[in-house]
C-alpha cells in the first residue's frame, strides 16, 4: 500500500488529490469514492489507507483540470448526511503506483491487476466483526451524490458491497418491506426457521405465521432493498418438500401482536455488522453451506454429525481463517442444504453459536 508522502497544504494544483475523511461512520471503499469523484473527470487510479490523520485516499485524475474542478465542488462536503466529510488537498506526487485492484486500491486503466498478493479463501464469515457497525437509520446521500441508493437506510453498505452495480434482476428501487411466503410445509416450519433463511438477505423485523392459512407467512425485512433481495433469491426455492412462493405483500408492515415473533433487536440478525460483506455474498440456495463461529476444537466428524440428518453429505472440509475454525459441507441437493441451514443456523455446538450461510463454491478442493 502507498504511504502518504509528498503532500503539502501549499501544493500547486495537479491531477492527484489527497482526501482525508472526517467523522467517518460508514465504510468507504474505492467504489464509493469513485462514484463521488468520477462525475468531475476520468479517475485513473485510487489508493486508500489509514494514517494518524484518519482514513485517507489518493485519487489520480487524467487531467489537472478535473482534479481542480473536483476539489472546488467537493471540498468540505459530506458523502452521507452528517458524516464522512471530505477534506481535499492537492498532492505533490507525480504518479500513483497501484499494484492490486480491490476495495482499497484500484487502477481503472488496468483491470487485469490481481486483487491481492496471494490467494485467500473467499468464504464469507458472518461472525467476523466489521470495522464499522452500520446504523439502522439515518443514512442518506447528500444532494448531488449518487452513492448507493439514498432512499434506503443501508445505502453505505450497499454502495460498498456492489460498487454502484447490482446483481442481475435487482432494481434497487423497491420500497415494500413485507414479504408473503406461501406453499410452506406447515408441519415442519416455524418462525425461527423462516428467520434463519430470510436473514441471509437482510435484518428481520418480525415474522407472522397466518393461522387461517397455515402454509402462509409474512416476513417483514429491514427495508425494501433487503426485501427485494429475499424475493429475488428465494422465489421457487425448495424447503421441506415444498417449492416456496415468495412475493411482496400488500401489507406495508406486520402489526405487532401475540401471534407475531419479534426479531428487530435480535443479535442473530446478520446485517448488524459486516453488512457490506454480507450483501456481497447474497445468492440463491446452493448445495454447499458455509459454517463459521465454530468451536476451536472440533472435528469433521462432529460437523457431519451436526447436519447429516438433513440429507446426504457428499464432502466436507474443516479449515481455519484468521485463527477461526470454519467448515464447508456439500450436500447432494440444494433442498438438503437449505434444510440444514434453516434447522441448524444459530444452534449451539460446544458452547459456540454456529452461523451458517450458502457458499457459492461449486466443489471442495483440498487446497482451498
Amino acid at each position: 500500500m502507498m504511504s502518504a508522502v509528498g503532500h503539502s497544504l501549499d501544493a500547486q494544483p495537479n491531477r492527484i488529490l489527497l482526501i482525508t475523511i472526517h467523522h467517518m461512520q460508514y465504510p468507504i471503499t474505492v467504489d464509493v469514492l469513485h462514484q463521488v469523484f468520477s462525475p468531475h473527470g476520468f479517475v485513473e487510479k485510487m489508493v486508500t489507507f489509514q494514517k494518524s490523520a484518519g482514513f485517507q485516499a489518493l485519487i489520480q485524475y487524467q487531467s489537472r483540470q478535473s482534479a481542480v474542478q473536483a476539489r472546488t465542488s467537493l471540498q468540505g462536503r459530506n458523502i452521507y448526511d452528517g458524516c464522512c466529510q471530505l477534506d481535499i488537498q492537492f498532492s505533490n506526487l507525480d504518479e500513483l503506483q497501484v499494484n492490486y485492484n480491490n476495495d482499497s486500491s484500484r487502477d481503472f486503466t488496468n483491470p487485469n491487476l490481481p486483487s491481492e498478493q496471494k490467494a485467500r479463501s473467499s468464504q464469507p464469515s458472518y461472525g467476523d466483526a466489521g470495522m464499522y457497525a452500520l446504523k439502522a437509520t439515518g443514512v442518506r446521500a447528500c444532494a448531488g451524490f449518487k452513492v448507493g441508493y439514498p432512499q434506503m437506510p443501508n445505502a453505505a453498505a450497499i454502495a460498498a458491497a456492489f460498487g454502484g452495480g447490482l446483481p442481475p434482476g435487482i432494481s434497487g428501487t423497491n420500497d415494500r418491506c413485507t414479504i408473503l411466503v406461501s406453499n410452506l410445509n406447515p408441519d415442519r416450519i416455524d418462525e425461527d426457521k423462516l428467520f434463519n433463511l430470510f436473514s441471509l438477505y437482510g435484518n428481520i423485523v418480525r415474522i407472522k405465521l397466518l393461522r387461517n392459512k397455515p402454509d402462509h407467512a409474512l416476513v417483514q425485512m429491514g427495508d425494501g432493498f433487503q426485501a427485494e433481495l429475499a424475493v429475488h433469491f428465494l422465489k421457487g426455492a425448495m424447503l421441506f418438500g415444498k417449492r416456496l412462493e415468495v412475493n411482496f405483500s400488500k401489507h406495508p408492515n406486520i402489526t405487532q401482536g401475540a401471534d407475531t415473533h419479534e426479531y428487530m433487536h435480535s443479535n442473530l440478525n446478520r446485517f448488524n455488522r459486516n453488512a457490506a460483506k454480507n450483501y456481497r455474498y447474497c445468492c440463491s440456495p446452493t448445495k454447499m453451506i458455509h459454517l463459521s463461529t465454530l468451536p476451536q476444537v472440533i472435528t469433521e466428524d462432529e460437523i457431519v454429525s451436526l447436519v447429516e440428518e438433513h440429507g446426504t453429505v457428499v464432502n466436507t472440509k474443516l479449515f481455519e481463517m484468521n485463527g477461526k475454525k470454519q467448515a464447508l459441507v456439500l450436500f447432494e441437493t440444494e433442498e438438503e442444504a437449505t434444510e440444514a441451514l434453516v434447522c441448524k443456523h444459530a444452534t449451539s455446538l460446544a458452547g459456540s453459536i454456529v452461523r451458517i450461510s450458502f457458499s457459492q463454491l461449486q466443489s471442495i478442493r483440498e487446497n482451498q
